[in-house]
């Protein structure tokens, strides 16, 4: 009678790690009932903490955030440059899903398709030369549009700072096996072409998160 061997300790937390993001992912209120200061948020709140350091180490000037929707994260993340006393949030959806979207002095709403040109030169004059320009993808994330925005939005991304690419976890990485191809299959691409980022695995360390291999570093 032939036994299958133990499963070592890296193998114990890789299944866990999966089971209880799938969990998580599944949980019917994690999405309507996730708010920052009463605004929706959609995000993992162990990825919010991640943006915090992100901030506080490298303390872009611009933070585009391609997909609005409740406007929680960009509230969010307009605290934590409050608090840094630099940075401003440029936030872009095809349409104003919750009336109002949070106001705040650092943040500018854009209304408009991430991918449609006339958006991406509005955003191109909201930066000035030689400001530290950090990009987060979480709009459409069927792979064609995703890989579009990374090539477009890349070009944005100044040395040292992050592009971010939100809910690599889709198509079975590992939650949403009938998604299709999305934000992971499109990062996957992007960085066959293109050698100018490099994925900061150590964004990870508490080992949920929605954008696994998502976290994008420029080199320099």
């Amino acid at each position: 009678m032939s036994m299958e061997p133990e499963p070592s300790y890296d193998e114990k937390v890789a299944r866990i790690k999966e089971h209880f993001h799938i969990l998580y992912y599944h949980s019917p209120t994690y999405q309507s009932t996730t708010t920052w200061l009463g605004a929706i948020t959609q995000k993992c709140p162990l990825d919010l903490w991640i943006y915090q350091e992100i901030l506080h180490e490298c303390r872009p000037d611009v933070i585009v955030e391609c997909g609005t929707y409740g406007g929680g994260s960009a509230l969010y993340m307009a605290g934590v440059c409050d608090a840094l006393k630099r940075g401003r949030i440029v936030s872009i959806d095809i349409q104003l899903f919750v009336k109002p979207w949070p106001r705040h002095e650092r943040i500018r709403y854009l209304i408009g398709s991430t991918i449609d040109a006339t958006t991406l030169e509005k955003i191109k004059g909201l930066i000035q030369p030689g400001e530290a320009v950090m990009v987060i993808l979480d709009s459409d994330h069927h792979k064609d549009h995703v890989l579009r925005e990374l090539r477009l939005y890349s070009k944005l991304v100044t040395n040292g700072q992050y592009l971010i690419v939100e809910d690599t976890q889709l198509n079975g990485h590992p939650v949403a096996e009938d998604f299709g191809p999305g934000p992971m299959e499109a990062l996957e691409e992007f960085l066959k072409e293109n050698d100018e980022f490099q994925t900061d695995r150590e964004r990870e360390k508490f080992l949920l998160t929605f954008n696994p291999k998502g976290y994008l570093r420029k080199k320099g």
